[in-house]
C-alpha cells in the first residue's frame, strides 16, 4: 500500500492587507500559507484585504504551498463576503475561526455548495473556544462526512487562553488536556491537526521546545506567526534520517515473502509488529512528499 501525504508540518498567517507580505510568502519555504482576513486584519482594511488576497490566489507564484483563506467570524457582517471572495480566489482550504459545533462546519458547507457547486474548497477549523473543546470528538467526526470537508484542526492556544481564562504558561502544562483531546478527535475523523502559535518572537529557544512538544503529542506541524520560525518548526515536524531508515528496514522486513504470515518479526534485534510497518509508510510518505517539495 502507497500513502500519498501532503506535509503541513508550517502553516503561516500572512495578513491579507499587507500586499508586500502576500508576494513575499511566495518566496518562503513554508508548507501551508493562512492567507488572513480576521485577526491580522484592522476592521477598515477588510474589504481591502479580501480584494488582495482574491488578486494573490489568482496571480498564482506560489508553488506547491497549500493556501488556506481564514474567514472572519460567522457571527460578523464580513462572513458572507468573505465566503464569496474565498470562492472566487479558489484556495486549496477555507479556514473557519471559532468554530463551537459541527453546525458551523455544516453551514459553511452548504452555503459552498451554492456558491460554487461540484468541487467547494475543502475546510479547515479553528479549535478556540470553550465549546469546541467540550465537542471536539463530534467536530472531528466532521472529517468522516464527505458533504462537510473539513481535513484539518488549527489550535487556536491564544483565543482558548482569553475564554477559558487559562494562562499561557511555559510547557503549557494547563493546555495539555484540551490539546490532547483535540489530537484524539482529529485521528478519529481521519484529518491533521496544527498546534496553535509561539507568541515569543525572540525566543528561539522556548519555540523549539515547543515545536517538540507539539510533534510528541502526535500534532501534524504548527502555525507560526513570523518567517524565521519556518526553520526549526520543520527540525520538529520532519522525520529524521534515522527514523527514515528504520521505517525503510521494518517494511522491507515485512516484504519479505518469508514474513508472509507473521505479525511479529524480528529487526536489528528488536521485536516488531505489523502497526510498526503501518506506521513507518506514514513516516516514509511524509519524507518523501517533503522532499518532493523540493
Amino acid at each position: 500500500m502507497t500513502l500519498t501525504l501532503r506535509p503541513r508540518r508550517s502553516a503561516l498567517y500572512m495578513p491579507g492587507s499587507n500586499a508586500r507580505a502576500l508576494e513575499k510568502a511566495k518566496s518562503l519555504d513554508v508548507d501551508c500559507l493562512i492567507l488572513d482576513l480576521e485577526d491580522a486584519v484592522a476592521p477598515d482594511a477588510k474589504a481591502e484585504a479580501r480584494s488582495q488576497v482574491v488578486e494573490a490566489v489568482k496571480g498564482g507564484g506560489y508553488g506547491q504551498r497549500e493556501l488556506v483563506i481564514r474567514i472572519n467570524g460567522l457571527d460578523t457582517d464580513h462572513a458572507e463576503e468573505d465566503l464569496k471572495a474565498a470562492v472566487e480566489a479558489g484556495p486549496d482550504a477555507i479556514l473557519v475561526p471559532k468554530v463551537n459545533s459541527p453546525a458551523d462546519l455544516e453551514r459553511v458547507a452548504i452555503r459552498l455548495k451554492v456558491l460554487k457547486p461540484g468541487q467547494p474548497p475543502k475546510l479547515w477549523a479553528m479549535m478556540e473556544t470553550p465549546q469546541a473543546m467540550l465537542n471536539a470528538a463530534a467536530i472531528g467526526a466532521c472529517g468522516l462526512d464527505s458533504g462537510v470537508g473539513l481535513t484539518c484542526f488549527v489550535m487556536g492556544t491564544n483565543d482558548l487562553a482569553k475564554e477559558t481564562r487559562a494562562r499561557l504558561v511555559p510547557g503549557r502544562r494547563v493546555m495539555l488536556p484540551w490539546l490532547m483531546t483535540c489530537v484524539a478527535a482529529a485521528r478519529a475523523g481521519d484529518i491533521d491537526i496544527l498546534d496553535g502559535v509561539f507568541n515569543g518572537l525572540d525566543d528561539m529557544d522556548g519555540f523549539a521546545a515547543e515545536c517538540r512538544q507539539g510533534a510528541d503529542m502526535g500534532m501534524d506541524g504548527k502555525t507560526l506567526i513570523h518567517p524565521k520560525q519556518i526553520e526549526a518548526c520543520h527540525a520538529a515536524f520532519s522525520p529524521s534520517e534515522d527514523e527514515v531508515g528504520w521505517a525503510r528496514r521494518i517494511n522491507a522486513a515485512f516484504d519479505d515473502p518469508e514474513n508472509a504470515g507473521k505479525g511479529v518479526i524480528q529487526v536489528d534485534g528488536k521485536m516488531v509488529e505489523r502497526l510498526h510497518a503501518e506506521m513507518g509508510r506514514r513516516v516514509i510518505a511524509i519524507s518523501d512528499a517533503i522532499a518532493a517539495r523540493g
